[in-house]
């Protein structure tokens, strides 16, 4: 019976891995979209309003009802946002912990008759995790592998990358890092948190999703690109706040870090949404600690509180807290560089065979991983307890996998712990714990913490980049505070003070790897003081950070910089290249042709057009004033398709249209986030439909923003980034100035009618300084007002 039974599960499982296939079958990584992306299959966002006909009468329509009704929508998918990245997080983080527990208490019940036992079931339950981890990113949610972060960045950088933000990403974000992280990888879930908490912001702002039939009418209010980012940045910064409990932290990261365009209003939404995470992750924990959530605790959400460890610091303990920012710059650039050319190879070669070589990776690395920590502890002699303070709070010794320092791993006598297994076979965040502990000076051997850096540092550099959700965060701490132990201990035998504790100095070691690799500041000096609760630290971790970043800056990018480049998100970085200093705008165009439309476009001609170019943008040209050839504005490649799908506002005559008749309003244009959209094979006409003509003046951009030639690809590079354009019109000298506008004519009180507000410019003829320009003179009036206003009275 036996025997059946074990030759019926060998053939389920044969069945199940000829069912995985061996390519990609459509189905790409976040790598490999990125690695065959060109400008056809990774667009540029929208956050620029185009103010075309449609928009204006819609604007025209709103009162200050509704305008209410707007602000109030955002606060409240603000809130929504807040408690949903809170139970996420809360539910991975019981997850986890559970997991762990259950390992580690099953693994430990074992190993009192036999270790081989033990390992096998440990090794198995591992592979399990990793295994249910990787199957689900590579079959169901391939956008969710990695942290997510430097695609997170490329979205509120202006990139619309396909598949990052979708409701299958969430899910497979959430379940994979319960997998990869409670599998006992070297890896953390801080990176998929931010990126979990960006795909509830985005879901939440397009009204759910509609694939899934998970979607509510009522909350679907955004029409702009510009508040789903908004949106999706309050995402990243409840992320970093359910991660390791650090509002402030977490509007830092998201200011620091992820955003390329900051205001006032938004970094009040941000810091509302990370109170409402911390209030909902402390609400639950509070519900925890009635044992109601399992092995979930003490030991669950990542803060290490070490407000009891050293009260002060002298001037001499400088000198060796700047080794340790020179350490964790070295270390930090070396681990990028590493992990970087790994990757590149990864993606390139490895990931090319298919999923059953991610899988199997994966897997394999999960064994490797687990004999390590359960192997080499074995290999380690167990050191006798130290006096029992009652004071401190201190056990010794306690089995593995628990809460506490001084774990009993394979030793002869119960009053023994092995040092190894205390930070090795146990969860990262116990392990950060015990490396932080206050009064355990002598815990840790050298010998022990030298074996656990460099087994750990290589794990973490080869296991960053499988087909697995991967965050760096906890992975750089334990790198971090491992040396930083280190530099404790030489500190302590060397100035031989009774002050000096060498947790303080693996706190220091963390800050400086993170610093070194991540390159962040201001941030991660938040969210350090708020994770250890202890600002007396705080001048300290400032030196530390400086210094790291220097040195790190000297060899290489950042983390996440290194990452996105690798995946080819093209960043635009807050400070133009040098060499754009010397070059004109018309030297960025390239002597590219431009592809433009005429106002009232055959329909033929406009299918044609698109099919034979990949632009997004056009500009759009009409003959008039004495048959002068004037540029009237700018299409998208989305409003057109939109137009030709739909089919309504085909006319048969090729004239200009009535403006009153146009069907089109703002929601039908919008494109779901993180989707295809639609394309010119999507559109199916007839050769009636093709003889048809359609006028663009309703629903062109009239006023895209315009620089001369001659202008400097910095200035244009700078305009670009800041106010988060998608196009800009390069255009030859102009031969006349209407008016210019200064600082007082954008003054306008509230108070005044918006109907007879007249503006002040200062005129370009010397004979009169100042002149009142009416709204009501034609001149003033907007291009495509005019056209349309004129067509009208024709018509």
């Amino acid at each position: 019976m036996l025997s059946n039974q074990l030759h019926n599960g060998l053939e389920t499982a044969k069945l199940l891995w000829s069912r995985i296939p061996n390519s990609e079958d459509g189905e790409v990584d976040g790598g490999s979209l990125l690695r065959n992306s060109n400008r056809n299959t990774v667009e540029s966002l929208d956050y620029e309003v185009i103010e075309n006909y449609a928009y204006r009468e819609e604007q025209a329509q709103r009162g200050k009802l509704y305008v209410g009704y707007y602000v109030a929508v955002k606060w409240f998918l603000a809130l929504l946002t807040g408690i949903g990245t809170g139970l996420a997080a809360v539910f991975i983080n019981i997850s986890v912990e559970n997991f762990a527990g259950w390992k580690f208490a099953l693994t430990f019940s074992i190993i009192q008759r036999s270790y081989f036992a033990g390992f096998v079931i440990y090794v198995l339950i591992n592979l399990i995790l990793v295994f249910s981890s990787v199957y689900i990113v590579t079959h169901f949610a391939p956008a969710a592998a990695g942290s997510g972060i430097p695609e997170i960045k490329g979205y509120l950088n202006g990139l619309d990358i396909h598949g990052i933000l979708l409701f299958r990403t969430l899910i497979g974000k959430i379940f994979g890092s319960i997998g990869s992280v409670g599998g006992g990888l070297a890896l953390g879930k801080e990176g998929p948190l931010v990126h979990t908490g960006a795909c509830i912001a985005s879901l939440l702002g397009q009204g759910g999703s509609s694939k899934y039939h998970l979607s509510l009418r009522w909350l679907q209010v955004f029409k702009s690109d510009r508040d789903r980012r908004d949106l999706v940045t309050c995402g990243c910064a409840a992320g970093v706040a359910a991660a390791f409990r650090a509002p402030v932290g977490g509007v830092l990261f998201a200011l620091e870090e992820v955003t390329s365009w900051w205001r006032s209003q938004l970094m009040w939404r941000v810091f509302f949404t990370s109170a409402i995470v911390a209030v909902v992750v402390r609400t639950a924990m509070g519900w925890c600690k009635s044992g109601k959530c399992g092995h979930f605790g003490s030991g669950g959400f990542i803060i290490w509180d070490t407000s009891d460890g050293q009260e002060d610091y002298s001037f001499e303990e400088l000198l060796p807290m700047a080794v340790i920012g020179v350490i964790g710059g070295l270390l930090g650039a070396l681990f990028n560089q590493l992990t970087f050319h790994i990757t590149y190879w990864r993606r390139n070669y490895l990931h090319k065979k298919g999923n059953r070589v991610k899988i199997i990776e994966a897997c394999l690395i999960s064994v490797i991983t687990s004999a390590i920590s359960f192997g080499l502890p074995l290999l380690r002699k167990c050191n006798p307890c130290p006096e029992s303070d009652h004071d401190s709070g201190i056990e010794c010794p306690r089995p593995p996998g628990m809460y506490g320092n001084y774990v009993n791993f394979y030793c002869g006598k119960d009053k023994e712990y092995n040092d190894l297994a205390t930070i090795f076979f146990n969860t990262q965040d116990d392990a950060i714990r015990n490396l932080f502990s206050a009064k355990t000076i002598h815990e840790f051997s050298a010998q022990s913490l030298l074996t656990f850096l460099v087994m750990f540092y290589t794990l973490a550099v080869v296991t960053f980049g499988t087909a697995v959700p991967a965050g760096q965060f906890v992975p750089g701490i334990m790198i971090g505070s491992t040396y930083g132990r280190l530099v404790g201990m030489f500190v302590v035998n060397f100035y031989k003070k009774l002050n000096v504790e060498e947790g303080t100095y693996a706190l220091l070691g963390a800050a400086s790897f993170l610093g070194g690799s991540m390159r962040m500041t201001v941030s991660l000096c938040v969210i350090m003081v708020e994770i250890t609760n202890n600002l007396k630290l705080l001048p300290l971790i400032m030196l530390v950070l400086l210094i790291s970043k220097a040195v790190g800056d000297a060899f290489n990018e950042g983390f996440y910089e290194q990452q996105a480049r690798l995946k080819g998100i093209a960043l635009l970085e807050s400070r133009p290249k040098y060499q754009m200093r010397n070059m004109m705008a018309k030297e960025a165009c390239r002597n590219q042709k431009v592809v433009s439309f005429p106002r009232i476009v055959k329909v033929a001609d406009a299918v044609s057009i698109l099919q034979s170019n990949l632009h997004n943008g056009f500009p759009v040209i009409d003959h008039v004033r004495n048959g002068e050839t004037l540029v009237i504005g700018l299409v998208l490649r989305s409003h057109l398709l939109v137009l030709l799908q739909s089919k309504v506002d085909f006319q048969h005559s090729p004239l200009p249209c009535d403006p009153a008749g146009v069907s089109k309003s703002i929601s039908e244009f919008v494109k779901p986030v993180s989707s295809k959209g639609i394309s010119i094979e999507d559109i199916h006409l007839s050769s009636d439909d093709l003889e048809m003509y359609i006028d663009l003046a309703p629903v062109l951009n009239p006023s895209p923003y315009v620089v001369p030639e001659d202008m400097s690809l910095t200035k244009v590079y700078n305009l670009f980034r800041q106010l988060g354009l998608r196009h800009i019109f390069v255009v030859p000298r102009a031969s006349r100035v209407v008016g210019m506008i200064t600082r007082e004519d954008l003054l306008i009180e509230d108070s005044e009618d918006s109907a007879s507000v007249e503006l002040h410019s200062t005129s370009v003829r010397g004979h009169r300084q100042y002149s009142m320009i009416s709204r009501n003179v034609d001149v003033e009036r907007p291009l495509l007002n005019g056209l349309l206003l004129q067509d009208h009275m024709l018509g």
